[in-house]
């Protein structure tokens, strides 16, 4: 398979070494300094380009790309607010394919899915409330994560007690601190932490007077992330329209 790679940073480089390591050719890397590369006829021949860059930069990526009928994986977060809508128009009634993921861990995908299990078996005990906590590299630009507010999304799906999701307490790169985990009831607060290098660790709680449930997600590295990229953009070599890990993951 013929990959683009927008974006080359950390995750764009374990990328590409992923991807030729399963035989896969890199025939285009695009990064801040050459986006005229967009409309290069080795751009053009990719059969997937895979995105991870940043929310400012996401959805015009998506574009330039989309005009060459390249089909985009991409883990950027954050720009769903203002873009949603246009980019299931491109990908529902124009042709085009994105295959999104806030996060392509394979972990995650199976921790995704225990989170969907266990906020359908806790709707039935409202004595324990719920609450979430995500830890990040002070890198990271975005928060609540994008990882997180799926996570979160998928509990209100499932648990009538909760109607949306909130920022909790949070503690930003420089130290500073902000926030609380002290919300409404019908709120579900997500607490952001930036620290050090941490690649990502996820962690919901259920409390009761009696006892505690934690479920965490811990990321050793970005590994697992960039495998997940590449195995997606397999996927969506053979498949269209606007795709998630749910597709990919069957659980």
């Amino acid at each position: 398979m013929k990959i683009a790679l927008i974006g080359y940073g950390k995750m764009g480089h374990m990328i590409e070494e992923i991807a030729r390591d399963r035989g896969h050719e890199i025939v285009s890397i695009i990064d801040v300094n050459n986006t005229n590369d967009f409309d290069s006829p080795a751009f053009a021949s990719a059969d997937v380009a895979i995105e991870f860059t940043n929310p400012t930069a996401a959805y015009d990526n998506y574009k330039r790309a989309f005009a060459h009928n390249v089909k985009v994986v991409s883990g950027s977060t954050g720009w769903m607010q203002d873009h949603k809508a246009d980019v299931e128009r491109l990908c529902n009634e124009e042709g085009q394919t994105l295959f999104w993921a806030s996060n392509f861990s394979i972990g995650v995908a199976i921790f995704s899915a225990v989170n969907r299990y266990l906020a359908k078996i806790m709707n039935k005990f409202p004595q324990y409330d719920v609450q979430m906590e995500e830890v990040h590299h002070v890198h990271k630009l975005d928060a609540p994560s994008g990882t997180a507010i799926t996570l979160a999304e998928e509990i209100i799906d499932n648990l009538d007690r909760k109607d949306k999701w909130v920022k909790g307490f949070q503690h930003a790169a420089d130290g500073t601190e902000s926030g609380s985990n002290d919300v409404a009831a019908d709120e579900l607060p997500i607490a952001s932490i930036r620290r050090d290098e941490v690649p990502g660790i996820h962690s919901i709680s259920y409390d009761s007077d009696a006892d505690k449930i934690t479920i965490t997600h811990d990321a050793h590295s970005r590994k697992g992330f960039a495998l997940g990229a590449v195995l997606a953009a397999e996927y969506t070599q053979n498949h269209h329209g606007l795709l998630t890990t749910s597709d990919l993951f069957q659980f």
